[in-house]
């Protein structure tokens, strides 16, 4: 059976790369580009690479092996904290990782002494509640960590606008300025980089309000999608339809609008309202709850609409087509950041990365 696939347009993201690298260079601002969302996909990071970002960055160990094993030569940071029962495999596969434990610190010290150096961001919580050491406890703990062999201590980062939405501004930027002067006074060390801001900190940077220590930002979802993170709004100069959701018609029928019968909870726990318009032509395409967030999609002609979907299927409202859709034909949807998560991680939908319209790897 012919699964759903994703087209991925790797010039669209070497161009959104440029613009938000070239931004964030004007304001001495280092781009490492976040590749999470695609599973550390090669063709991707490849474009983000060509498009200027000074390195990678990934939450799992299993893309960065990804990454390296296509023969991408790029520093790759480990973007989600380490776990103690994994530190070895930590220093082996990426360059640098954030931490907030001492004891995984202590773990790969332990690790790195028998291989080589490996760097380290302390994650301080400016107040998003997610990772991060709280700042009264940030001296202590990376006193300890300093003198830890086979780890350097290389930059102080924090992380907004993930886990409770709290939206970088020049106050808590400047507050973490502050710290990372801190530590290095009382520390005698010189961080190189000081990382403040994800997708979430485009419109503080080109407002020039951003504090020039800060010179380091991990951004995934701009250049990917072309959006800023607070607001979702589309970023100037870049593209939104990077990829796209190709589904085909499995089935078509005219059947009414409103269920008929009793009505209890569906297959994911929960009973949907449902507005009784009528008989309409709905159709059955080969993409579910298992390949992709349908929420997250919409279907690139404005006169389809998407009524549910189940494991294996989401239905459409097709009465707007006027009979033009035949079983067979493939609807196209533009994807939110999650939808992309989705279908990139499922195994059941194809990758297909174009460069100049041709496929160059035709699936994963």
């Amino acid at each position: 059976m012919t699964r759903p696939y994703l087209s991925i347009d790797l010039d669209k993201i070497e161009h959104n790369a440029a613009a938000i690298t070239g931004l964030c260079g004007r304001h001495g601002i280092a781009v490492a580009g976040v590749t999470k969302c695609v599973c550390g996909h090669p063709q991707v990071a490849r474009a983000m690479l060509r498009g200027g970002v000074d390195s990678l960055a990934d939450s799992r160990l299993e893309n960065i092996d990804r990454l390296r094993n296509a023969g991408i030569e790029a520093d790759c940071l480990l973007l989600r904290l380490p776990p103690l029962s994994g530190a070895a495999q930590v220093v082996e596969c990426a360059d640098w990782s954030v931490n907030s434990e001492l004891a995984v610190l202590q773990a790969l010290s332990n690790a790195a002494v028998q291989r080589r150096v490996h760097e380290v961001m302390l994650m301080v919580d400016l107040g998003d509640l997610r990772e991060g050491i709280w700042p009264d406890d940030l001296l202590a703990l990376a006193a300890q960590a300093v003198r830890l062999p086979g780890i350097r201590i290389v930059g102080l980062g924090a992380n907004l606008a993930c886990f409770s939405g709290v939206v970088p501004s020049e106050h808590n930027m400047q507050r973490l300025v502050e710290l990372a002067e801190a530590l290095e006074e009382r520390l005698a060390l010189r961080l190189d980089w000081v990382s403040g801001v994800n997708s979430s900190g485009l419109e503080l940077i080109a407002s020039g309000r951003m504090p020039a220590r800060i010179n380091h930002a991990r951004i995934g979802e701009a250049i990917l999608l072309g959006r800023e993170t607070i607001h979702r709004r589309p970023w100037p100069g870049t593209a939104q339809d990077a990829f796209l959701l190709h589904a085909e018609v499995l089935e078509l029928k005219r059947k009414p609008s409103r269920p008929l019968g009793e009505r209890g909870e569906g297959a994911f726990g929960k009973r949907a309202p449902v507005e009784d318009r009528g008989a309409m032509d709905r159709a059955l395409l080969n993409v579910g709850r298992q390949d992709v967030q349908a929420e997250g999609l919409t279907p690139l002609d404005g006169r389809l609409r998407i009524i549910g979907a189940t494991s294996d299927f989401t239905v459409l409202d097709v009465t707007g087509a006027g009979g033009e859709l035949r079983v067979g034909d493939r609807v196209v949807f533009s994807l939110n950041y999650a939808a992309v998560l989705a279908a990139m991680t499922s195994e059941y939908v194809k990758k297909r990365p174009l460069r100049g319209g041709t496929v160059v790897e035709r699936e994963l």
